[in-house]
């Protein structure tokens, strides 16, 4: 089965919905304008169950179907990036500064898809709980609309995402069993030394050196701490120091990315971090604060749900159309906190090529948003068919 007849009737409507959130993007919690279009769509499609202001700006509407049955829950995240776009497109952001660099004005359409269609067509038992995000990109809505209670407060049984999937081929859902992206950590260190001139190093503690060795010292985590077959990624991604050429600063600064999918591997980066700092610093005579904070939890598809997905994914996109064998990758996602909760399933649709997510000249492309769409109806009808089905 493609694309659903209905869905395709209605899919220059969808590309309208996603150019106007494309020139309209918001920011972390403040999504309220993007929530008040949504809000708006779903009233217009006949759903009057909406509960507004969860995690801020996020809402879930719930629509009933056709007898008892369970909750399926289908998120959606709604925010964009402080990046300036550089796309030309004539629906470009209005909002200098911001876009949506990261396809969530296409995952806020896929869903606003499905749900016009579910809508009208009820062919399912039980309720679908809608779930629209604010602040993936920052700030952990996710974990927010967990912590506010929307798992019980909805009964929800089980729970599915899309994002989508530059570079990966156009229509192709692409997912796999058990972990599919890492979690992050983020470290801050400050070196403190003593400043001085740059003619007379000798009279100084200088912390550019001592920051220069422990950066070099890092990576050996990686290379000597770390069995090499189990996946971690150790980036030390800024560095700030100094105001002039003949001064050596009283302090220097870096910071950086951790990903992981092994909670021991985790801890142990965490352990020998600090292990490093403080003994170089020791070293060196200087002194530092460390940072170390634990952010968005590896994102783990549940295998039963994922192969349920998958098999939906193949009727909507033929047996080509699935690769449900990928490899994880160490991106991070804040729908690991939903999935810390309910069993369930995380995929990427394939947009084709072009420029990559947080770039300047990503966009979305409108041409798969019917694809996602039908995958959210089907997979809803399949997972909670009618009895005379």
């Amino acid at each position: 089965m493609p694309v659903l007849n209905r869905i395709a009737s209605f899919a220059d409507d969808m590309t309208e919905w996603r150019q106007h959130l494309h020139r309209h993007p918001e920011l972390g919690f403040a999504c309220h304008e993007t929530a008040g279009f949504v809000a708006d769509k779903l009233r217009s499609f006949g759903i009057t169950d909406i509960h507004e202001g969860i995690a801020t700006s996020g809402l879930v509407a719930i629509i009933e179907g056709q007898g008892d049955g369970p909750t399926i829950g289908l998120r959606a995240d709604m925010d964009a990036l402080p990046i300036p776009e550089d796309t030309g497109a004539a629906h470009a952001s209005t909002r200098p500064g911001v876009m949506h660099a990261c396809g969530h004005d296409g995952h806020t359409t896929m869903l606003l898809g499905a749900a016009r269609y579910l809508a009208e067509t009820r062919n399912f038992r039980g309720r679908v709980a809608l779930i629209f995000q604010p602040a993936e990109e920052d700030g952990g809505g996710g974990e927010v609309m967990v912590q506010e209670g929307v798992m019980d407060r909805f009964d929800i049984a089980e729970i599915y995402a899309l994002h989508c999937g530059p570079e990966m081929p156009e229509g192709q859902f692409i997912t796999t069993p058990g972990p599919i992206m890492a979690a992050v950590d983020e470290f801050y260190v400050t070196v403190k030394g003593k400043g001085g001139h740059g003619a007379f190093p000798h009279e100084c503690v200088d912390p550019l050196i001592a920051a220069i060795a422990m950066i070099q010292s890092i990576q050996t985590i990686l290379s000597r701490n770390h069995y090499a077959l189990d996946d971690l990624v150790i980036s030390v991604t800024q560095v700030h120091a100094g105001t002039a050429n003949n001064v050596i600063p009283d302090a220097a600064r870096f910071s950086g990315t951790v990903r992981t999918f092994d909670p021991a591997v985790q801890a142990m980066v965490q352990r020998r971090l600090r292990e490093v700092v403080d003994g170089t610093a020791a070293a060196y005579g200087v002194t530092t604060d460390y940072l170390y904070e634990t952010g968005y939890p590896a994102t783990v598809n549940e295998p039963g749900k994922t192969a349920f997905a998958a098999r939906v994914a193949r009727e909507v996109a033929g047996t080509d159309g699935v690769n449900d064998t990928a490899s994880r990758e160490m991106g991070a996602e804040d729908f690991s906190y939903m999935l810390n909760q309910r069993p369930g399933a995380y995929l990427f649709l394939g947009t084709g090529p072009g420029p990559f997510v947080h770039h300047p000249k990503f966009d979305f492309n409108d041409a798969v948003a019917p694809l996602g769409a039908s995958f959210f109806a089907r997979l809803v009808e399949t997972a909670q068919p009618l009895e005379h089905a």
